[in-house]
């Protein structure tokens, strides 16, 4: 998962395109189709539960939200008008079922304030403390793996508002204008999250490659 992806050109053609794509799908549904449940499933329910695992952290609290969001597109399809594409505004119902469920359960008590764990900068927008480049170490297989399993670690304690805009930048590869559009925020806020997820991110990697190297060290002395 590339972690600083470059903006892709937001074209309205495209979200033609996506509209269009589901043309198919909303007639179905809108004439109550047997398969078109099945089918609605079928062509977005693993984005769908990808988006609800990112924002409950939890598998099953993201399958419940899924069926239940679903439930609800079946259900109130007839208020759809087209004024987004209907991917859009399935994964608006879908994160806004994610924020219930996650608000009732109150369950992630390691949830931490970034501003306590983001790197400190000074006046003049330069980082405080001296940045190491660890990049050249990611070489090795084993410390790629190590890596993998620490970034998901620490996309995991990202506060969900957070994760929600990181799993759909950087994972899906959606745009800030679509993010905005499902989440219900402005520009400016996907932007700022986004990159404050990130800053974290290098920042919780920056300190596993601390622990590695110095595990590494003392080996190489004993």
């Amino acid at each position: 998962m590339s972690l600083l992806m470059m903006e892709p050109p937001i074209e309205s053609a495209s979200r033609e395109r996506r509209t269009d794509r589901d043309h198919d799908l909303l007639d179905a549904l809108r004439r109550r189709e047997p398969a078109a449940a099945e089918d609605l499933v079928n062509r977005y329910g693993e984005r769908a539960y990808r988006l609800a695992s990112g924002i409950t952290g939890n598998g099953q609290d993201a399958e419940e939200v899924v069926q239940d969001a679903f439930w609800t597109v079946v259900r109130k399809i007839d208020s759809f008008r087209g004024e987004a594409a209907f991917g859009s505004w399935l994964y608006r119902i879908v994160a806004n079922a994610a924020y219930q469920k996650r608000r009732g359960r109150q369950s992630r008590q390691h949830d931490i304030s970034l501003d306590e764990v983001l790197p400190r900068f000074d006046e003049r927008g330069r980082h405080a403390a001296p940045v190491t480049d660890w990049s050249a170490g990611t070489a090795d297989p084993s410390t790629q793996a190590e890596l993998r399993t620490a970034l998901i670690a620490a996309i995991d304690e990202l506060p969900a508002a957070y994760r929600a805009v990181l799993v759909l930048r950087d994972v899906e590869g959606r745009s800030t204008v679509e993010i905005a559009e499902m989440l219900g925020l402005s520009i400016a806020v996907v932007k700022t999250r986004a990159h404050r997820a990130r800053l974290f991110l290098r920042k919780r990697l920056g300190e596993h490659m601390t622990i590695i190297d110095a595990t590494a060290l003392r080996a190489g002395v004993s």
